[in-house]
Parts: structure tokens; C-alpha cells; sequence
């Protein structure tokens, strides 16, 4: 579904509606506290420490952006959707019990966000017309000098995980999962961006799929 999305057509409209965006910023920053709360708790799993970087954290960025479109009290304004919810139990779930496919939560969202933040964040910018880097946190990673190089050592790192043949299914069959889950958050919004991101996340799962097989 999400290939037969034109990027092209999305990209040239960029138009991105801010009720719209916020909201997603706000569901972004329940999903990230999940992911990033269950990494450190597993962080010393042999299936996790290979590929837990706190500098790929994204919660106190969201933090930002959420201050900026809703407020210093956002924390009493914003609440996570109904798939968000569904999303953010399923993080904790496979959290305490199974925490090897927090691999497949990791990756999708924090390889699509690290490929593709700079086209979204300059979208965002244009489209709602904002100044700096105002409302766009969640895009930049300040920790990270080199996108490609810390690409690489990440894949790297994902390649020394000892796993099963079995295991590996279940890793892919959850990134199915978390692709799913952030399709069905996205399309709760209506905006143009979400179709992009959607893509890039597609892009994601695939090479993700390509990779660990």
C-alpha cells in the first residue's frame, strides 16, 4: 500500500497542515518513549547492546517540538491515539517478553527517521513556514556528525547479533508489525507528509528485510 503512494506527487505538493502535524509530533513522542524506555532496560540483553546508541534518542527532541506548537503545558494538552496506544502497548509488550524484536521497533523507526529526516525537515520548514530550526527537533540528530558513517556502523552492529533462523523470522514478521502500526498512526492525520514518511519507512522495512535475510 504504502508503494503505491507517489513521493513525487507528495514532495512537489508540500502541504502540510500544522493541526495535523502537531498531532503527529505529539503521537511520535509516546511511540519514541516507549522504544527508548524499553532499549534501556534491555540494554544489557545480547540481542540489544550491540545496537543501543543514546545518541539516536529522539524523546527529549520531541520534548521540543512540543513546547513550540503546543505550549510549556503540553504534558496536560496531548494524549496518544487509539492506534498509538495500540503501538505503544506492543513496544512494551515484546519489551518484557520478547525483547530481541525491539530490533525490528529500533530500526524501522530510527533508520527511516536518520534517512530521511533532512527531506521532511525542510518540508515541514517550507510548508508551515517556520524560521530556524523552530518545530523540527525530532529531524535533527545533534549527537551524530556523519548520517552515512553512523548508518554503516549501525548495520554493522545488527550484523553481530547472535539470532536464530527462527528468531530472524520473528524479527521480520515484527517489523511487519511496526511498519503496519505506524501506517495505520499515519493515517489517522491527513497531510501530505505522512504519504512521504510512509514511503521513507517503506523504504526502511525493505532494507531491513534485505539485510538481516
Amino acid at each position: 500500500m504504502a508503494e503505491n503512494v507517489s513521493f513525487v506527487k507528495s514532495f512537489l505538493g508540500g502541504v502540510v497542515d500544522k493541526k495535523s502535524y502537531r498531532t503527529l509530533v505529539a503521537n511520535l513522542f509516546f511511540v519514541y518513549s516507549a522504544i527508548e524506555e524499553e532499549m534501556y532496560r534491555n540494554k544489557d540483553n545480547p540481542s540489544i547492546y550491540p545496537i543501543y546508541f543514546d545518541q539516536l534518542n529522539r524523546k527529549k527532541s520531541l520534548e521540543k517540538d512540543l513546547v513550540y506548537y503546543y505550549g510549556s503545558d503540553w504534558q496536560v494538552t496531548v494524549k496518544p491515539s487509539a492506534v498509538t496506544e495500540m503501538y505503544v502497548d506492543r513496544i512494551h509488550n515484546v519489551g518484557k517478553h520478547q525483547p530481541e524484536l525491539l530490533i525490528s521497533h529500533a530500526y524501522t523507526r530510527y533508520m527511516g527517521d536518520l534517512s530521511g529526516g533532512q527531506i521532511l525537515k525542510n518540508i515541514a520548514k517550507n510548508a508551515m513556514q517556520l524560521s530556524d530550526d523552530e518545530g523540527t527537533e525530532f529531524y535533527i540528530f545533534r549527537d551524530i556528525q556523519n548520517d552515512k558513517e553512523f548508518k554503516q556502523r549501525y548495520r554493522k552492529a545488527l550484523d553481530s547479533i547472535a539470532v536464530t533462523e527462527q528468531q530472524v523470522n520473528l524479527i521480520i514478521s515484527e517489523a511487519n508489525v511496526a511498519f503496519s502500526l505506524n501506517m495505520k498512526m499515519f493515517q489517522e492525520l491527513n497531510s501530505n507528509i505522512v504519504k512521504i514518511m510512509l514511503m521513507l519507512l517503506s523504504n526502511t522495512i525493505n532494507n531491513f528485510r534485505n539485510m538481516i535475510q
